[in-house]
C-alpha cells in the first residue's frame, strides 16, 4: 500500500462537494493511511460527523472550544501529527483565511500552525473561483508552496454548466501519493542554482542601461525544481516578483554582482540554469551626479560586461550548465552557435520579438537545442508549464 503509516489529516468545509471526500477518506485508507478528519461547522450541515468517523475510524474534531483532554492542546496535537494535511472540499471562505493568515476556528487554527505540506481542492461557484480576489489569494497560496489541484469544469449545483467542481478522487489521491513517493521527485538532493529577472548597469545616479525582463521564467523554473525536490538557490536581478518561499533568493542589480554571486557557489552546484537577462555592456565611467542635458547629444563609453557561461563552461567538472538565448532574428543560428562556443549541457531559445510569448509575458514559445541532439520544440504555453518540461528534460539527460 502507498500510504502505508502515513498520517494524513483531512479538513473538510461547507460546500456541497463535502460529501464526496467521503470517498477521498475511503481511498485514503484503502491504502493504510492514518486519517484523521477536521470539518468546519458550515461542513456538518452538508454531512454528519458520523460518517467521517465511521470511515476514519478517528474522533472527527469540529470545535476549537471543546477539547477533550487537558494533556495537549488539540489544534497543535494534530497540526504536529500529520504528514501531509489536504483541505478539501475548499471554499472561497476557508482559502481566503489561508491566504491571509487567519485563524478563528479549529480549521484554519491548525492550518495556521502546521509545518505540514498542503493540498488544497478549491471546489466553488465559477463566478466566485474567477473572482480577482479568489484569484488573487490562490496565488498567494501558491507563492506560499500550498499545492492546489485545479477545479474541474462541468455541471454546477447552481444548475449549470462551468468551472468549479470538485475534482475526480484520481487526480486528488495521485497528488496526495506524489507527496510521499521518491519517484515523483526525481531531484531529490540535486544542488541546483537557477538565475531570474534583468539587470541594470547605472549611466548616472538616476539613469541605467536595462532591460524588460520580468523574472517569471527564472522564478517558475526555480518553483517546479524544488517540487521535484531540489536544493534551490535562486540569484534574481531586478524582479518585482516575490521570493518564493522555501527558496534560497539573493537579489542582486548588476551583472558583475550576478557574476559573483554564482561564481561563489558553482562549485557545489549539481545544475545551473541561466535564465537571467544579462546586460552585455556596461558604463566604463558611471557619472557620480546627474548628467545635465547640457548638449545636443551625449556619448557613453561601454565596456563589455563578464561572459558568465562562457567562463563557467571552462572550469565545469560534472555540473549540467542550460543558458537562455533571446534572440529577435536568425534565431537557431545565433543559438547553435552559443551552445557550442559556451560549452552548455542545453540552450533555450525564445524569439523575444513575439510580444506574445516576450518580456513580461505569463507564456512563452521555446526551442530545446543540446549537442549532437535533435531539437525540442516547446509550443506556447505557460512559463510554469515550460519550466516543467525543461526540467523534464534535464532529468532525461542526467540519468543517461
Amino acid at each position: 500500500m502507498t500510504l502505508e503509516n502515513k498520517k494524513i489529516g483531512l479538513i473538510v468545509t461547507g460546500g456541497i462537494a463535502a460529501y464526496k471526500s467521503l470517498g477521498l477518506v475511503r481511498s485514503m485508507v484503502k491504502q493504510g493511511a492514518e486519517v484523521r478528519v477536521v470539518m468546519t461547522n458550515a461542513a456538518t450541515k452538508f454531512v454528519t460527523p458520523l460518517s467521517f468517523e465511521t470511515l476514519s475510524k478517528n474522533n472527527v474534531l469540529t470545535d476549537l472550544f471543546s477539547e477533550k483532554e487537558s494533556e495537549h492542546v488539540a489544534h497543535i496535537e494534530f497540526a504536529d501529527w500529520a504528514d501531509l494535511l489536504v483541505v478539501a472540499p475548499a471554499t472561497a471562505n476557508m482559502i481566503a483565511k489561508m491566504a491571509n493568515g487567519i485563524a478563528d476556528d479549529f480549521a484554519s487554527t491548525t492550518l495556521l500552525a502546521t509545518e505540514a505540506p498542503k493540498v488544497v481542492v478549491p471546489a466553488m461557484n465559477e463566478h466566485m473561483l474567477m473572482n480577482p480576489a479568489m484569484q488573487r489569494n490562490l496565488r498567494l497560496l501558491e507563492q506560499d508552496s500550498v499545492q492546489v489541484i485545479e477545479p474541474e469544469t462541468g455541471f454546477l449545483a447552481e444548475g449549470y454548466s462551468g468551472k468549479g467542481r470538485f475534482p475526480e478522487l484520481e487526480t486528488i489521491m495521485a497528488v496526495v501519493n506524489a507527496n510521499f513517493s521518491d519517484k515523483d521527485k526525481p531531484l531529490k538532493g540535486k544542488n541546483i542554482l537557477v538565475t531570474a529577472g534583468g539587470t541594470q548597469e547605472r549611466i548616472d545616479p538616476v539613469r541605467f542601461i536595462g532591460n524588460d525582463s520580468s523574472g517569471k521564467m527564472g522564478f517558475a523554473i526555480a518553483i517546479e525544481a524544488q517540487k521535484l525536490g531540489a536544493n534551490v538557490t535562486l540569484v534574481s536581478g531586478v524582479s518585482k516578483l516575490p521570493d518564493p518561499v522555501g527558496i534560497t533568493t539573493i537579489r542582486v542589480k548588476t551583472a558583475i554582482e550576478l557574476s559573483e554571486a554564482i561564481t561563489r557557489r558553482f562549485a557545489e552546484q549539481n545544475i545551473l540554469i541561466m535564465a537571467a537577462a544579462v546586460s552585455d555592456y556596461r558604463v566604463q565611467n558611471v557619472a557620480d551626479q546627474k548628467i545635465k542635458k547640457d548638449e545636443d547629444t551625449l556619448t557613453l563609453t561601454l565596456e563589455k560586461n563578464p561572459d558568465i557561461l562562457k567562463q563557467l563552461g571552462k572550469i565545469k567538472q560534472n555540473q549540467y550548465l542550460v543558458g537562455f538565448a533571446a534572440e529577435t532574428q536568425n534565431g537557431l543560428i545565433n543559438a547553435q552557435e552559443k551552445l557550442e562556443k559556451k560549452n552548455l549541457n542545453l540552450l533555450v531559445l525564445n524569439d523575444v520579438s513575439n510580444a506574445a510569448i516576450g518580456f513580461n509575458s505569463n507564456e512563452n514559445e521555446v526551442t530545446l537545442l543540446r549537442p549532437q541532439m535533435e531539437n525540442i520544440f516547446i509550443k506556447q504555453t505557460s512559463k510554469k508549464q515550460i519550466a516543467g518540461e525543461l526540467l523534464n528534460v534535464v532529468i532525461s539527460d542526467l540519468k543517461k
